[in-house]
């Protein structure tokens, strides 16, 4: 079937056709924007509390670079390329942000300034692990290419827009003004969410519509019903028990057989991300699927064992005790990574602080000691960003490269040549908080998560009803799980938007879906997802340009 996705001269023949990374035009620019890319995150983390999305930036400097009138640099309008740039630059903002400085300053925070090197050294190594996870597990049952991830979407249809030009271009220019303007515009103070609109224009109904949900009770419960959800911790109950069910169906699908029976006829929402390619077979079976999330548990625990002993951590525990910890800390690294992964690639949104902190409950419960708690609780939190990140990258990949002949050769070879750049900006990234976390430490500059790790970890449970709480809420937050199935993650995206406090966010949610369900009447299902996956993707770039610029005025 013809691509109509793919801009001509786009489409790779062979595997040896795609760019590689290492290409001197390509790495010198992937360094350059990561080390951008990285300062960007510190600031935001520190400042804001958040990160930003710069994939968008990566890919739209990446254009303007190629249209200098140089050789070399012409090189930089192969979209490819562009798509390498782009996922250095996203990952060297999450990575040095949320995996580095957020999980090293939990230690410092309490007063133990000795386990900064100790734990920025576990944090890379969690890093390093969580990439090379998502790498072996992308494009498989659990984590599908075919599924939303929203950011990607967004990152690959501003590359294929800018290359082709024309109505396309129009259009995606359009609703990214909307999307950077709109997001400018403050309603008692917040700033309106217009990427909520943009992942509910393109991402799975049922998920989306319980994601609305969790929006909107976290947003009014108090005003509406007097119940402060989140000091009764009732999301974190939601999450723990439609985290465990999801942990559950998720080695249901691992054990599964692969069914030899033809692939479901695809949605129009999959058929418009990807012409053609929508019911292909995962391209990881369940075997491998096992083989990875196997040895990354394996790495996850060493990893744990370095910390462990760097840390110290031989002071506080027998040796069976410390084992246990190495197990424990591994373990936990894994479902954390698992669980945001998943509500990252329905939503848009990866709840990494609100599944760090009921491991964080976990460790309480269990009794650790406060320096091994402080340093499991940070080295979980390293993994999970990077994970959902680069699963948005490889996803703008597979976009891009649909057209290659042959496919699978060709996806493989790109999104290998992705890893590596990941892996660059990750490198920066390392560099680059290994040599200011002193400066920003000492003049305040603190991930407010982090304090709220830190404060946790020092004061324990001071509330038993809290723990109450949380198994309470377990329960429903399973049934729902349960019922939505893996496919929809209704359990897990509901307890995400409880989660998360973003005004008025639930609004453009529910907004976007009515707008969704009239325009495919007046369109028709196929035409009318493929011009509302471009009009979401554009909302979703200029919400991430209205992130970044936020540092201009910070």
């Amino acid at each position: 079937m013809a691509n109509p996705t793919i801009p001509k001269g786009a489409v790779l023949h062979g595997a040896e056709s795609h760019p590689r990374t290492v290409e001197p035009v390509v790495l010198i620019l992937t360094i350059a924007l990561s080390v951008l890319g990285a300062f960007i995150g510190l600031h935001l983390i520190t400042t804001l509390g958040i990160s930003a999305n710069t994939a968008v930036i990566g890919a739209l400097v990446a254009m303007l670079v190629g249209r200098i009138p140089l050789n070399q640099l012409r090189k930089m309008r192969s979209i490819h390329r562009q798509n390498l740039v782009q996922s250095a630059i996203s990952g060297a903002t999450f990575a040095a942000a949320n995996s580095l400085l957020v999980p090293i300053a939990v230690p410092f925070l309490i007063g133990r300034r000795d386990l900064v090197w100790p734990m920025l050294a576990g944090a890379a190594i969690g890093l390093a692990v969580d990439a090379w996870v998502l790498f072996k597990v992308f494009d498989s049952k659990l984590y599908p290419a075919k599924a939303t991830w929203p950011a990607g979407v967004a990152a690959a249809e501003t590359m294929i827009a800018g290359d082709e030009g024309g109505r396309k271009a129009a259009l995606l220019g359009l609703s990214g003004l909307v999307g950077f303007a709109g997001s400018f515009v403050k309603i008692a103070g917040a700033a309106l969410p217009f990427s909520a609109a943009g992942v509910a224009l393109i991402g799975n109904i049922w998920a989306l519509a319980m994601f609305g949900t969790g929006l909107g009770f976290r947003q009014y419960a108090q005003e509406w019903f007097g119940v402060d959800l989140n000091a009764m911790y009732i999301p974190h109950g939601m999450m723990v028990g439609a985290g465990i069910v999801a942990l559950i169906q998720a080695l249901v699908l691992l054990f599964r057989r692969d069914s030899s029976k033809p692939a479901p006829e695809p949605s129009p929402e999959a058929e418009a991300a990807a012409p053609g390619l929508a019911d292909e077979a995962p391209g990881i079976d369940s075997r491998g699927l096992r083989r990875a999330l196997g040895q990354g548990y394996v790495l996850f625990a060493l990893g744990a064992v370095v910390v462990a002993l760097l840390g110290g951590l031989i002071g506080h525990f027998s040796v069976p005790a410390l084992i246990g910890w190495c197990l424990l800390a591994g373990f936990a690294a894994l479902v954390h990574e698992l669980i945001v992964g998943l509500a990252a690639m329905h939503s848009g949104w990866f709840p990494a602080f609100a599944v760090t902190l009921i491991f964080l409950v976990l460790g309480l419960v269990i009794g650790f000691p406060t320096v091994p708690l402080a340093l499991f609780v940070a080295y979980v939190a390293a993994t999970g960003p990077a994970f959902a990140d680069m699963g948005y990258d490889f996803k703008a990949g597979w976009i891009v490269r649909q057209g290659g002949v042959p496919h699978k050769l060709v996806e493989r070879a790109g999104r290998k040549q992705q890893y590596i750049a990941g892996l660059v900006g990750f490198g920066v990234a390392l560099i680059v908080v290994a040599l200011v976390w002193q400066s920003y430490f000492d003049s305040g500059q603190i991930p407010p998560v982090a304090k709220v790790y830190a404060d946790t970890v020092t004061h324990g449970l001071t509330d038993t009803s809290m723990l109450v709480n949380i198994l309470l809420w377990a329960i429903p937050g399973a049934a729902i799980q349960l019922i939505g199935g893996p496919n929809r993650q209704m359990g897990v995206l509901l307890a995400t938007g409880l989660l998360i406090l973003t005004p008025y966010a639930c609004w453009f949610v529910f907004g976007a879906l009515a707008f969704r369900i009239v325009w495919s009447q007046v369109r028709g299902r196929e035409k009318a997802a493929t011009e509302l996956n471009l009009f979401g993707a554009g909302l979703i770039a200029g919400s991430s340009v209205t992130d970044v610029s936020r540092i201009v005025k910070g």
